[in-house]
């Protein structure tokens, strides 16, 4: 159930349920008070006129000269006679609105509320928990529905010549979502905590640097627990529910009570454990005096207060259990950053209080998911994702089939069709656990907010099925009798396995790392490149010609792939395993197992893996990205190829400027032959010995490629021109880099490693600049000579 704002612009007559005739709403009822003596009457207003039974006071503001006799002084109410103080109160009263005076209800309004306990004002209820007056209005009204006696309370103050007539009043009606009938503040006997001392611990635990015991993941959050805890107020822990854990109170009727209606006497109550203990409490609290009943509060406890207490009861709090000595306090509690006060809080809190201590040491907030617009999740917009939904697949009619089972009505089920049918035209595709759940896990980047696009998590299943792909490529490799090592030294492997261990070694560190920080999102990514960019694009592929032919050369690096492939198998998987638990477990049941250990059951109770000091190779990765720099502009001239001709077998040419380059670029010849399906690469230095009218790219500061054209692209002038316009960016970057480098105080507000890489930067920019002039007028040059 929620509260449904509706906006009235001026009398509008409504349909109530329970009342036959509509009812009058938008209208400023406007009454007199007699003062005592002689001193005349005082104008009010309402828009709930039938409230004025429940008056306890008149307000004004202190300042208001018009009223400046009444200080002090009292106002008569017209049906009881009861005695009404004239209060001062410059919070509420604006003098220059209405009359200046306002008539308070302090059980009825929440603001009347305030001034009630600002002035100690006396609180009478009357409306009946079924929407009738009771019998504080006294007995002319009592009995009567509330809406019945809005019109029964404005005849009698006419009778009474005290109606100052109605005018037009815009308002805002809360009406309950699902009876349609108009909400009613009451005020009720309730339960509280007292919070000032355990929420000053909670905090303390929290912002206290010199001793901080709470950790709140992301730290942006522990702003958030220091506004809630720095102004926290009473709890109630009591609501009028059905359901929930009981109030452990009892209230005691005696025989001698004036008014023997349940919890009508504040000092009646009982605390206990259980009824047996509060008949021994009230037998002594009341000694003498006879008991007539003793009947436990239908109150039950606020599902927050119940919950609060999670961490000590799951642990057979409150007695002293041996999990409760082992297990309290715990380590990490993961929940949702919407609850951090109403849950985390009131678990430290009572955590404290009650167990000693706090029951955990770190907090991690996820982000809440929203749908792809960005919008909160709701029933009545369509855009709700049931997670089954999006591991089984559903079609579109089953969506709206489920949105029937609600409880919506026919507008809102009309236009939740009508979202689903947007945001979903064909349905949502059968996606799997493991996709979704990485997909989640990855988008815990989005600050605090997840806008979950469906089409991302197909993507992750589609990754889920190369990944499958892959596998299977790499295990017909191995073969059926293959035996993995117990022993590798990398520095003996061929260059590409020494590159793919080094790579998965910086993987597996940053994952580690990411996940100890708490940063998913990093360890999801750390996890995915490695997988997609460097094993299946780069290893798998540049390792394929061991296993054709036979080359001796390649018959001897064959083993040593095979050991590498069964070594980045075993540990990617492990590595991923937290992220895709299902797909991983099925895929490393299948893997051989090493030689030197005896497998365990399963992935999960595997080790996770770690950095290995000696797979490390900073030499061979900056060798790998030469390689992968090249084979990026190689490529990127193929695409200009007509689709025909793309994947053909072409000559290629590296221009290098120095020999050593050279010498680098040629001994890596095989990976980027194999990489960009090559038919020969020459490497020089030469420049006079580039090619005439290839496809030319220029891939770094001291490296060009060129790829065969056969006609079909290149034309010379729009080369050039080309290339021009590069190299214009080029110097964009350089002369802005340039420009920041030299403003004044540069070197003394940047760090100093920021100021090498930058002077670096500088230096790589300039050299691109020349060899862009280099290849301009090379290719000038050339045609010239035609």
């Amino acid at each position: 159930m929620k509260v449904l704002y509706t906006d009235i612009k001026e009398r509008t007559l409504l349909n109530v349920p329970g009342y036959e005739e509509p009812v009058e709403f938008g209208l400023l009822t406007s009454f007199a008070y007699p003062l005592e003596g002689d001193l005349g009457e005082i104008v009010v207003a309402t828009t709930r006129i039938e409230t004025m039974l429940g008056d306890t006071a008149i307000a004004i503001h202190p300042e208001d000269k018009r009223y400046s006799h009444l200080h002090g002084k009292f106002a008569i109410h017209p049906f009881n006679g009861r005695k009404l103080p004239i209060v001062c109160d410059d919070i509420l009263v604006d003098m220059n609105f209405g009359t200046g005076a306002v008539k308070i209800t302090p059980a009825h309004d929440p603001n009347d509320f305030e001034v009630g306990q600002r002035h100690k004002l006396e609180f009478i209820s009357i409306f009946t928990d079924d929407g009738n007056i009771n019998s504080n209005a006294g007995p002319y009204f009592e009995g009567m529905p509330r809406f019945k006696a809005r019109v029964a309370v404005t005849e009698a103050l006419k009778e009474k010549g005290l109606y100052r007539g109605a005018k037009n009043n815009e308002m805002r009606l809360g009406i309950c979502s699902r009876s349609n009938d108009v909400v009613e503040p009451l005020i009720k006997p309730q339960w509280f905590v007292n919070c000032k001392i355990m929420a000053k611990q909670a905090l303390d635990a929290v912002v206290d640097e010199d001793n901080q015991k709470l950790e709140i993941i992301p730290k942006q959050y522990a702003a958030e627990w220091k506004r809630w805890l720095e102004n926290i107020r009473d709890w109630c822990i009591s609501r009028q529910l059905w359901w929930g854990h009981r109030i452990p109170a009892w209230y005691v009727t005696l025989s001698d009570d004036k008014q023997k209606e349940f919890g009508v006497s504040d000092d009646h109550w009982i605390v206990a454990r259980n009824e047996e203990e509060a008949q021994d409490l009230a037998s002594r609290k009341f000694l003498g005096k006879k008991i007539v009943e003793i009947s436990q509060d239908p109150d039950v406890l606020d599902t927050w207060f119940s919950s609060g207490l999670f961490p000590l009861s799951v642990l057979g709090w409150p007695d002293n259990t041996a999990d409760f000595k082992t297990f309290y306090p715990t380590s990490v509690l993961e929940t949702g950053h919407d609850i951090l006060f109403f849950w985390v809080a009131r678990m430290v809190m009572l955590g404290i209080k009650l167990g000693g201590d706090l029951p955990f040491s770190k907090v991690y907030l996820h982000p809440m998911i929203r749908d792809a617009h960005g919008r909160k999740m709701s029933k009545s917009l369509g855009n709700v994702v049931d997670p089954l939904e999006v591991i089984n697949g559903i079609t579109l009619d089953g969506l709206h089939k489920r949105l029937k089972e609600g409880n919506l009505d026919a507008k809102e089920f009309e236009r939740a069709k009508e979202g689903q049918a947007k945001d979903f035209p064909d349905g949502i595709p059968e996606c799997g656990a493991d996709a979704l759940r990485f997909a989640l896990v990855s988008y815990t980047a989005q600050s605090d907010k997840i806008n979950l696009d469906i089409q991302r998590v197909v993507g992750y299943r589609q990754w889920c099925n190369k990944l499958w792909n892959a596998i299977r490529f790499a295990m017909s490799k191995l073969g059926e009798d293959y035996t993995p090592p117990t022993k590798i030294v990398p520095r003996e492997m061929p260059f590409s396995c020494q590159w793919i261990l080094s790579a998965l070694n910086k993987a597996i560190a940053r994952t580690v790392s990411s996940l100890e920080s708490y940063d998913f999102s990093d360890a999801a990514t750390a996890v995915y490149s490695w997988w997609q960019f460097q094993l299946c694009d780069v290893f798998i592929e540049v390792i394929k010609p061991y296993f054709t032919g036979d080359n001796p050369e390649f018959v001897s690096a064959r083993r040593s792939a095979q050991d590498t492939l069964w070594l980045c198998l075993d540990n990617g998987l492990r590595s991923l395993h937290p992220f895709m638990p299902f797909v991983t477990e099925e895929l490393w049941q299948r893997l051989p197992a090493s030689g030197d250990s005896i497998k365990k059951e399963s992935i999960v109770i595997s080790d996770y893996p770690s950095y290995v000091e000696s797979w490390n190779n900073d030499n061979v990765e900056a060798g790998m990205e030469k390689v992968s720099s090249i084979v990026k502009g190689l490529r990127s001239k193929r695409a200009l190829l007509p689709p025909k001709e793309r994947f053909a077998r072409r000559e290629a040419f590296v221009l290098c400027r120095t020999n050593d380059i050279v010498e680098i670029i040629k001994s890596r010849e095989l990976e980027i032959s194999t990489l960009t399906t090559l038919s020969s690469l020459k490497v020089s230095s030469d420049t006079d010995a580039a090619p005439t009218q290839w496809l030319t790219e220029v891939v770094d500061e001291s490296i060009t490629v060129f790829l065969e054209d056969k006609g079909t692209i290149v034309n010379p002038e729009a080369e050039v021109e080309r290339l021009k316009k590069k190299r214009e960016e080029t110097r964009k970057q350089y002369e802005t880099l340039t420009k920041t480098m030299s403003t004044s105080g540069y070197k003394e507000k940047v760090r100093a490693n920021v100021h090498e890489e930058n002077t670096l930067k500088l230096g790589a920019l300039k050299q691109e600049l020349e060899s862009f002039e280099e290849n301009i007028e090379r290719l000038i040059r050339q045609m010239e000579a035609l």
